[in-house]
């Protein structure tokens, strides 16, 4: 039997979106090896992510929109060629799906994958004025035309099945053969409480700053915290200046941390988060605090795998409690480990892609 070919379409470069990354970069070698071959056509290349980040610059922003425009034209007769076309998020980055129509109507069977919250409007800062471009029905436009559709999550799920009855859950994965804690040689004096993310989720950081600073009233020096993700970031008053991501260093940089946080709001866009952050952390052994917030509540058991907080008395509490023994938080960072291995490792879920596809294929 001849290889089956898949054609990724996505948004960014390869290794730059943690969407992409952890929904089905970390697949394509696997999928290799299993007698698929695949193709990655994407928009934004390095020199377009700065135009586009950056406020105004309009008519440079024009130019890449036209150039991606005739990149999915290209895509949209290439598709003929492949068995499977697996559209991430979205084909194209206005309210348009001209190209997701395009290709249900190719010999390609046609999935559709996303992770978070998409069909609210959710724009960031350098582009508030071109919001009119993007259109918050545009998801529910996408999925009645897909072959199949995976969701990061239940709620993710709930939605999609509003439009098609052909829906999967794949929660977002970790390599965990890439993500390996590392041993320390010698016990650190100052505990690192640590957050990461992005220049567009650095408000749920702030949510922890009060907080963060009746820890640092208690414990002064002996803790220090770090924030990963917004090198602009400054709080002269917690000693915090942010650190940019890199994906060289990202394993080092997250292993500097021995309490890893995550505080979110509880809203209609946080329910469609797939608990990224919190599984880096847990597949380092890093032990981790969560706001109780869609997924997070299955992905924590609270006091066995880490810890759940709604409140900032509870932060405190199971602050104090991480920062004072040692040994809560190696056990901790040892159970969450084992529950990214078990059940949001890239090795557990594979086999799901692999039926998946095969069955989308039947």
């Amino acid at each position: 039997m001849s290889q089956r070919r898949i054609l990724f379409i996505a948004q960014h470069r390869p290794n730059r979106s943690p969407s992409q990354r952890f929904r089905f970069e970390q697949y394509l070698e696997h999928l290799r090896s299993s007698g698929y071959e695949y193709e990655f056509s994407y928009l934004i290349d390095e020199a377009a992510d700065k135009v586009l980040y950056t406020k105004g610059r309009y008519e440079a922003k024009a130019r890449i929109l036209a150039d991606s425009f005739k990149r999915r034209q290209d895509d949209a007769v290439w598709v003929n060629q492949f068995d499977i076309v697996f559209v991430q998020r979205e084909a194209f980055m206005t309210r348009n799906i001209i190209f997701e129509r395009k290709f249900s109507k190719s010999p390609a069977k046609f999935i559709f994958d996303f992770d978070d919250s998409i069909w609210l409007h959710n724009v960031s800062e350098a582009n508030r004025s071109l919001k009119f471009l993007k259109g918050a029905n545009k998801t529910a436009r996408i999925i009645p035309l897909a072959d199949h559709v995976i969701a990061g999550n239940q709620y993710l799920a709930d939605y999609a099945l509003r439009f098609n009855d052909k829906v999967s859950i794949i929660p977002t994965t970790i390599d965990t053969e890439a993500y390996r804690p590392i041993s320390q040689t010698e016990e650190r004096n100052v505990i690192t409480i640590g957050w990461s993310g992005s220049i567009t989720t650095i408000q749920h950081f702030n949510l922890a700053v009060s907080v963060l600073q009746r820890i640092k009233d208690v414990y002064g020096d002996r803790i220090a915290i770090k924030v990963i993700g917004d090198a602009e970031y400054r709080n002269p008053a917690l000693g915090i200046e942010g650190q940019g991501w890199n994906a060289n260093t990202e394993i080092e940089d997250l292993c500097e941390m021995d309490i890893g946080i995550m505080p979110l709001p509880d809203d209609e866009w946080v329910k469609g988060k797939c608990g990224l952050k919190g599984l880096q952390y847990m597949a380092l052994e890093i032990p981790t605090i969560m706001s109780p917030v869609g997924v997070n509540t299955e992905i924590i058991q609270d006091g066995e795998n880490g810890f759940l907080a709604a409140h900032e008395d509870e932060w405190f509490e199971k602050l104090s409690k991480l920062i004072d023994d040692p040994a809560l938080r190696v056990r901790l960072g040892k159970a969450g480990r084992k529950t990214v291995e078990n059940q949001y490792s890239v090795k557990a879920n594979l086999q799901h892609y692999m039926e998946l596809f095969d069955r989308v294929l039947a």
